[in-house]
């Protein structure tokens, strides 16, 4: 078992029309309950480290966390590092160790993100490593990445031959109208159900569809995916957190994604509720507990659940590892 590419992992995936949940990591229980998730779906699955995450936990603990977790797992891992603001940070976590690393040129021009992608995919493989690239702005904030809706911009379809073509960048992220964070979407670009829930316009699978004819087995990437189930909000909400109108993108949209050229989704905000919303609980259930193992140990077993329901009712990509 070790640290491997996405490159083998995407071309099952594309072939088994599921999708790799690429799960944001920050901190030990977190990786735990990815991986152990993952082991007893025997499915695949990219640990991906933010901007922020670096700096939080450092690269050198996440790196060995991420060593510890595949002997613990049994399975094979990518450690991806996800938006890469330049080229030396890619550089850096090339060098580091990790197996994979996006560099996010989306707020420059084409040509302009075309020279800075190629130059982060010739180091990186001159050093065993894969690249994603990103075309199109997604709108939201997530740690460090923040672009606001008037700033956003779904990716053009007769673009991403060109970019693929003269970037050799392995896999691409494009926009089509997922976006970053838990607040995803105003209020005046949502409808309201029949039980006053936010409900996101659609995703533009017709760009997806028109990718995928360009570019036949390319793997495509979808970032800003997580779904903020309205159960765990409703929970923060009443337990002292405030969430209003958080909302997400449907998972019906997100398995039918999967069915098609989209071989990696992004989740981080669904862990980041699971999570928070079982320590509230906790804490009101248990005003008297300080012992950190106790909490957060029930804030690892909700991220493992919920890891657990995006393999298998999302992704689609349980039981891949024994294929």
């Amino acid at each position: 078992m070790a640290l491997v590419t996405t490159k083998e992992m995407f071309a099952k995936a594309y072939a088994g029309k599921y999708a790799i949940g690429a799960f944001n990591i920050n901190n030990m229980e977190i990786i735990q309950a990815i991986c152990d998730a993952a082991a007893e779906e025997k499915s695949p699955v990219i640990l991906q480290v933010s901007a922020g995450a670096r700096k939080y936990a450092k690269h050198e603990y996440l790196l060995g966390l991420a060593n510890a977790a595949i002997k613990d797992s049994g399975i094979d891992l990518a450690l991806h590092l996800d938006h890469g603001a330049d080229f030396e940070i890619c550089k850096s976590c090339i060098d580091g160790g990790f197996s994979s690393v996006m560099i996010d040129g989306s707020k420059w021009s084409f040509e302009e993100n075309i020279a800075l992608t190629k130059k982060v995919v010739e180091y990186a493989h001159a050093h065993g490593c894969v690249v994603e690239g990103e075309l199109g702005k997604l709108a939201g904030i997530e740690d460090d990445v923040k672009v606001s809706a008037a700033d956003s911009s779904y990716t053009r379809p007769e673009e991403v031959e060109e970019f693929v073509t003269r970037t050799g960048v392995d896999s691409l992220a494009i926009a089509i109208g997922t976006s970053h964070g838990a607040y995803k979407f105003t209020a005046d670009q949502c409808t309201r159900n029949a039980d006053g829930v936010l409900v996101p316009p659609p995703l533009r699978f017709d760009i997806l569809e028109e990718v995928e004819k360009r570019l036949p087995g390319f793997p495509i990437v979808l970032h800003g995916a997580s779904s903020v189930p309205q159960e765990f909000v409703k929970k923060i909400n009443s337990l002292g957190g405030k969430m209003p109108d958080a909302v997400g993108i449907p998972e019906e949209q997100l398995r039918k994604a999967a069915s098609m050229a989209v071989c990696k989704i992004n989740i981080d905000s669904d862990i980041r509720v699971a999570m928070t919303a079982a320590i509230r609980e906790y804490f009101v259930e248990k005003p008297s507990a300080f012992d950190p193992r106790e909490y957060l140990g029930a804030g690892r077993e909700a991220v493992k659940n919920m890891v657990k329901h995006k393999i298998v009712d999302v992704l689609g990509s349980n039981g891949a590892l024994e294929k």
